[in-house]
């Protein structure tokens, strides 16, 4: 019975999650601009906050993956990808010379104190939120396998219809 309220707890706690509003911390973007993450939106179209580290590999490889159709998903469905890079103080100067090195165009913001990720719960990474127009979280996931990113852009194409 313990098991059982445990297990609907955790499945409430979920779907409850799912339909949040991005939480409102202060990060700076590789820029040095300051941005609010919960006035983050994509003009009334969906849009997807993935979380990440240069020392992940899963993360690497997710977001190279993502960079590879892109632009597709961009004429297809106007989404637009933030990433959010949770690579300590000591790191964070490595962020932007690893995004250009790839020639990865997403929106990168900096949480190197981990604000945001503890504020969105988030344990690992790589991590996705998609996220409707209006700011909503709408589906997580949480690690990456080779072709997730399709998974991805289905969610968006949802919210689009």
């Amino acid at each position: 019975m313990k098991r059982l309220l445990l297990l609907l707890t955790v499945i409430a706690g979920f779907c409850c999650a799912a339909n949040a509003q991005i939480p409102s911390v202060t990060l700076k973007d590789i820029n040095g601009k300051t941005v609010k993450t919960d006035t983050i939106r994509n003009d009334g179209k969906p849009f997807i906050i993935d979380f990440f580290a240069l020392w992940c590999k899963p993360c690497m490889r997710e977001l190279t993956a993502i960079g590879d159709v892109y632009e597709e998903w961009q004429e297809e469905t106007g989404v637009k990808i933030v990433a959010v890079s949770i690579d300590e103080g000591q790191n964070a100067h490595k962020v932007k010379p690893q995004i250009d090195n790839h020639g990865w165009t997403y929106e990168v913001l900096l949480d190197s104190n981990g604000d945001f990720r503890r504020a969105c719960g988030i344990q690992n990474v790589p991590y996705v939120m998609v996220c409707d127009g209006d700011g909503n979280i709408v589906y997580k996931h949480s690690g990456y396998v080779e072709g997730a990113e399709e998974e991805l852009i289905e969610k968006v194409r949802e919210l689009l219809k």
